[in-house]
């Protein structure tokens, strides 16, 4: 019992030895093992560190670029107040907008649109523009012209945020078109100008601030703008040019201001966004044209207009205000939850420069519109819209720039109607890659003059007054339109 009991003793022993020096064995292998994941984790540390910053740099030194393709159908049709009609059955246009984008830090980004605005076919000689206006800065991207690449915006906005408010500042040719309301029927997101007053192209400035921690939604801007540069060209008279006869030439220095021209063109105003819950919004704008252009017509004994120059004639002032409704009360039901309403007041005041009839009166006139629209949803998935908006005898906006053939029906002195329905047919991550619209738009004008500038050509007669003088104005116009659309 005894032998047996050494036995067992003199076993555990030689069993504990072994044991040991496999644990030792063990723990060092894992020590080992230890250190190697270590190394390993700290270059994967560096690894993922190197990626980071190569993808970083990469997302601020590439360009986003996006397209947008528009193909359209229209019919337009005009009638005379004593019955001659105008039309065209079918014009056929290519729209592409370029757009660019470069954010290379968290405050400030450069954005740019190209584009090219043409007829199927056309080109600008081939249509004899004449007296036409559809290479004028304000409208340049917006009416068919050439198929040359035109700039249409480009601008950096920087977003820093000052005694803990953000804030945004801008300079560039500004996104100015398809603003709010208008951008409804144009499928477009909506920029800042109120589209009731204020659609065309210019190159300016623009600040704000955002005050919405005291009321939802609200901000203040402040925007300037240049419509016109009085300059002479570059080298087109030289200082010093003597005529062959002897007689000294009004000399015109490269980019000097020119007596005989149109004077340099400015805009300033605000926009005051009063409440946006994303429901309810309400917008205000005011705003000063300074210096601006229209046709002055020269007459005969007879009364007949026997010239016609491009003149200034003074300034304007303006404004609107614009309430939205996006779904009609709270979760009724789905179709009111996804409509939207919306009324908008606008008015504009003329103020003549000494001795000038502005809109064919040396006295300031004012105008006035207003606007009323809807946009619901429909079984289809796209969306059906109407639209109803009114301006009298001495309204006059800016609003050369909207996308309408037939001539803005926003400047429309009288009533306008229009419908329209905006259909996706491919979508991507809730966004329309691809659609289609068809719309229909008619203008019954009640005086003469509402697509024309500052001067004599803007002059406000009744259509019935016109034709009592022997003229025969464009009394009704229609648009019809069917488009297709590429956006990505």
């Amino acid at each position: 019992m005894k032998k047996s009991l050494f036995s067992l003793a003199v076993a555990s022993a030689l069993f504990s030895n072994v044991y040991a020096d496999d644990t030792a064995d063990l723990k060092a292998q894992l020590e080992v093992l230890t250190q190697k994941i270590q190394k390993l984790e700290k270059k994967q540390d560096r690894t993922a560190k190197t990626l980071s910053s190569v993808k970083a740099h990469d997302a601020h030194d590439n360009i986003k670029f996006n397209v947008d393709f528009r193909t359209s159908y229209d019919n337009l049709n005009y009638k005379s107040a004593k019955g001659v009609e105008y039309k065209n059955d079918a014009i056929f246009s290519n729209r592409l907008w370029l757009g660019m984008g470069y954010a290379p830090t968290d405050t400030i980004v450069f954005k740019g649109q190209l584009a090219v605005n043409k007829a199927f076919g056309a080109s600008y000689g081939q249509r004899g523009t004449g007296m036409g206006f559809d290479t004028f800065d304000w409208v340049l991207n917006e009416t068919l012209t050439d198929d040359t690449i035109k700039l249409r915006q480009a601008y950096w906005l920087w977003t820093p945020t000052i005694a803990g408010f953000p804030t945004t500042w801008s300079v560039g040719r500004r996104p100015s078109t398809n603003g709010a309301l208008i951008n409804l029927r144009d499928d477009d997101p909506e920029q800042s100008p109120l589209g009731h007053v204020i659609n065309m192209e210019f190159d300016g400035a623009s600040a704000s601030v955002k005050l919405d921690k005291f009321v939802n939604g609200m901000y203040f801007k402040i925007c300037l703008g240049r419509g016109l540069t009085n300059a002479a060209g570059w080298a087109s008279q030289a200082s010093n040019l003597v005529s062959p006869f002897g007689m000294q030439q009004t000399p015109y220095p490269n980019y000097v201001n020119v007596d005989t021209s149109l004077d340099t063109s400015d805009f300033a105003g605000f926009i005051f966004s009063l409440y946006n819950d994303g429901q309810y919004s309400v917008k205000t704008t005011l705003y000063r044209g300074m210096s601006l252009p229209g046709l002055g017509f020269t007459y005969n004994n007879l009364g007949q207009i026997t010239a016609a120059e491009m003149k200034t004639f003074g300034d304007e002032d303006g404004g609107a205000i614009s309430m939205k409704i996006e779904g009609i009360g709270d979760e009724i039901n789905d179709f009111l939850d996804e409509t939207i309403v919306f009324a908008s007041f606008a008015y504009s005041q003329t103020r003549p420069d000494d001795g000038k009839a502005m809109l064919g009166t040396t006295e300031s006139k004012t105008g006035t519109s207003y606007w009323v629209g809807t946009q619901m949803p429909n079984l289809t998935g796209g969306r059906f819209g109407l639209e109803y908006n009114h301006g009298s005898k001495y309204w006059r906006p800016f609003t050369y720039g909207e996308d309408t053939l037939i001539g803005s029906k926003m400047a429309t002195r009288g009533d306008a109607y229009e419908a329209y329905w905006t259909q996706p047919i491919i979508e991507k991550d809730g966004k329309s890659v691809f659609s289609m619209q068809v719309r229909y738009t008619y203008i019954d004008y009640a005086y003469t003059g509402s697509n024309a500038f500052f001067g004599d050509a803007g002059t406000p007669m009744k259509i019935e007054d016109a034709v009592a003088m022997g003229m025969d104005p464009i009394d009704t116009a229609q648009d019809i339109r069917v488009y297709f659309r590429y956006r990505y």
